[in-house]
C-alpha cells in the first residue's frame, strides 16, 4: 500500500516539522487528558495525501499523520451516516432495537458525552449530529454542555451561510429536516463557508474553556459537514485545483466501472471536492495552532477519522455526479465492501503514541467509546458500550489481535449509492460478504486481495459455512429487526431496478 513509504517521504520533504513549543501547563492540568475527536463526513480512505492521493492536498493532516499512530485498517460499524454515528456515540451496533426512538436515537440511551460529563469533563459538540428530529434529541440534551451546529440535518442545502437555498422548501422527514440552518448557527455573514464557521466555533470554545473552565479537562467532538454533498467550495480553491488538474498527466482510462448494482468512480479528479478537503485540512491546522497558543497541545489527544467510505457509486441506470474514488478499495459509501466501510484514522496522543507509525490492527466505530474512556483514565461502562472493544493497548504499542471478529448487517438498499442489502464478517484477514436477500456469499482474503477481486467461496466452502454460521448467530444475539415480507419485496424490486429493469431517479439525503 506504500503507506509507510509515503509517510517517510513527508518527513524527508519537511512537511512534518513540529509546531512551536507550547507554554508550560500546570501539574494538575497535565494529569488530565483533553480529547478532540474530529469526524469528516463521507471522507474516503484514500482522500488524504499521506494515504496516497495525488490530486488532493492535505499538508496539515499529513503533518498530523507524521506525529501520530495511523490505522490502515480502521472501519466504521455502518457504511452510512446515521447508523455510523449512532454506533460511535453509544458504543452499540446500530442494529440493536433499543437504539431506535420515536424520532431518533432513543432518549433513554446514554452517550459518550454523558460519560465524560459524569466524570467532571466539560463536553463540547460542533457540527453534524443527525440523530434526531427535535431538540430533545440533540447534543445539548445528550451529554454535551455546549452545541453549535448539531441538529436534525444530515446534509446542508448549501455550504455557504445561511446554509439553505431560497429555491427549496423546508422539508421534514421522520428523523430529519432539510433546508434549515443548523442549530446555533442562525447568526452569520453572507458568504461564510461552513468548514470555516465550525472551525471558528471550535476555537471560540477552546478559548472560552481556557478562560472559564481551566480547572476541568474537556472532550470536544467536531463533526464536519464536509465533505458530504452538496459539492460546493470557495471559488479561489476550486480555481486552484482546476489549474492543478490541467497540469496533471491525463488519465485515458475509463471514468467508471460497473459493480453488480452500481457504477463506481475510478478517478480522483473533481476540483470542487479537492477544495472541500482543503478546507478540512485548514481547519485541522487552525485548531492545532490554537491548542499551542493556549498551552493545551501537550495534554490533548486528537483523533481524526470519517463516518463511512467516500461517495463513489450510484445505480447502474443513474447519472449522478459522485465525489471521489476509493481505489484500490472496492465501491464506496453504502456498501459493505472495503470502500464503503474502511476509513482513515489518526490518533495523536503526545507522550503515548509513537510518531509516524502505522498499524493494520483492525478497529471499528463502536470501539471509540471505551477507548476514549480508558485514554482519559475513566471507568468503563460495559453495560453501555456493549459492542466496543478498547484499543488502548494498541495506542501504547501492544499490537495484539482483536479478541472477537467484526460483524456488519446493513439492509438499507439505495439507488443513490446503488448498493443492495448486505451483511459481512471479518475474522483476521478473511472476510465474508453476504447479499442478504439474494442467497449469495463471497469470501476474500483482504490482506492478499485488498480490492476484493478474487472470490474464494467456491475454493473454501467450509470456511464460508463456519463464518456464515457465526454471522447468523451474531444477528440472533443482537436481536436484529427482521423486515416484513412487504419491505423485503420492496427491496428486491429496488435491486431489480438498479440492475436495469427500469430507470428511476436517484436521490440520497444522508
Amino acid at each position: 500500500m506504500k503507506f509507510t513509504r509515503l509517510l517517510a517521504l513527508l518527513i524527508i520533504t519537511g512537511l512534518v516539522s513540529g509546531f512551536a513549543k507550547a507554554e508550560p501547563i500546570s501539574d494538575s492540568q497535565a494529569k488530565k487528558l483533553n480529547i478532540i475527536f474530529i469526524i469528516v463526513d463521507d471522507l474516503g480512505w484514500k482522500d488524504f495525501a499521506y494515504m496516497g492521493s495525488k490530486f488532493y492536498e492535505t499538508p496539515g493532516i499529513d503533518k498530523l499523520a507524521s506525529q501520530s499512530l495511523a490505522f490502515s485498517r480502521a472501519y466504521e460499524a455502518a457504511p452510512r451516516c446515521v447508523q455510523s454515528r449512532t454506533t460511535i456515540v453509544t458504543g452499540r451496533n446500530h442494529n440493536r432495537p433499543e437504539l431506535e426512538g420515536a424520532n431518533g436515537l432513543a432518549l433513554d440511551q446514554q452517550t459518550i458525552g454523558n460519560a465524560f460529563q459524569e466524570n467532571g469533563y466539560r463536553t463540547y459538540y460542533v457540527g453534524k449530529w443527525h440523530l434526531g428530529l427535535t431538540a430533545e434529541y440533540w447534543p445539548q440534551n445528550r451529554g454535551f454542555d455546549l452545541n453549535k451546529g448539531g441538529s436534525s440535518l444530515g446534509a446542508l442545502a448549501s455550504h455557504f451561510w445561511p446554509y439553505t437555498r431560497e429555491d427549496r422548501e423546508v422539508q421534514t422527514a421522520r428523523r430529519e429536516m432539510h433546508n434549515v440552518t443548523p442549530f446555533g448557527l442562525e447568526q452569520g455573514k453572507k458568504g461564510e463557508y461552513i468548514a470555516d464557521r465550525l472551525t471558528a466555533e471550535t476555537i471560540a470554545m477552546l478559548k472560552a474553556h481556557k478562560q472559564d473552565h481551566s480547572d476541568k479537562p474537556f472532550f470536544l467532538y467536531l463533526a464536519h459537514y464536509q465533505v458530504h454533498e452538496p459539492l460546493e467550495a470557495k471559488a479561489s480553491d476550486i480555481k486552484y485545483f482546476e489549474h492543478k488538474l490541467s497540469l496533471m498527466p491525463k488519465d485515458n482510462g475509463p471514468d467508471y466501472e460497473s459493480d453488480y448494482t452500481g457504477k463506481v468512480k475510478l478517478k480522483q479528479d473533481l476540483p470542487v471536492y479537492a477544495a472541500m478537503i482543503k478546507s478540512v485540512d485548514e481547519s485541522v491546522v487552525k485548531i492545532r495552532q490554537t491548542l499551542t497558543e493556549l498551552g493545551y497541545d501537550n495534554n490533548t489527544a486528537i483523533v481524526l477519522t470519517s463516518d463511512n467510505g467516500g461517495l463513489s457509486t450510484f445505480d447502474l441506470l443513474g447519472n449522478r455526479k459522485v465525489a471521489t474514488s476509493n481505489k484500490p478499495l472496492r465501491t464506496g459509501k453504502g456498501w459493505l465492501y472495503e470502500g464503503g466501510m474502511r476509513v482513515p484514522l489518526l490518533v495523536y496522543w503526545p507522550g503515548v503514541t509513537q510518531a509516524g507509525t502505522t498499524t493494520d490492527r483492525a478497529v471499528i466505530g463502536t470501539d471509540f467509546y471505551p477507548t476514549f474512556l480508558e485514554m482519559a483514565g475513566l471507568p468503563l461502562k460495559p453495560k453501555q458500550h456493549l459492542d466496543g472493544e478498547s484499543f488502548l493497548p494498541v495506542l501504547k504499542g501492544n499490537l495484539t489481535p482483536r479478541s472477537k471478529p467484526l460483524f456488519w448487517y446493513f439492509d438499507d438498499a439505495k439507488q443513490g449509492t446503488g448498493n443492495t442489502a448486505m451483511a459481512a464478517m471479518l475474522d483476521g484477514d478473511m472476510k465474508l460478504v453476504r447479499y442478504v436477500y439474494e442467497n449469495k456469499d463471497e469470501l476474500y482474503n483482504i490482506r492478499e486481495d485488498i480490492g476484493e477481486h478474487h472470490n474464494l467461496a467456491a475454493k473454501q466452502p467450509e470456511k464460508v459455512a463456519s463464518m456464515k454460521a457465526a454471522l447468523l448467530a451474531w444477528q440472533k444475539e443482537l436481536n436484529i429487526r427482521q423486515l416484513s415480507a412487504k419491505q423485503i419485496s420492496t427491496i428486491k424490486g429496488l435491486i431489480k431496478e438498479m440492475r436495469g429493469v427500469k430507470p428511476k431517479a436517484t436521490a440520497d439525503t444522508d
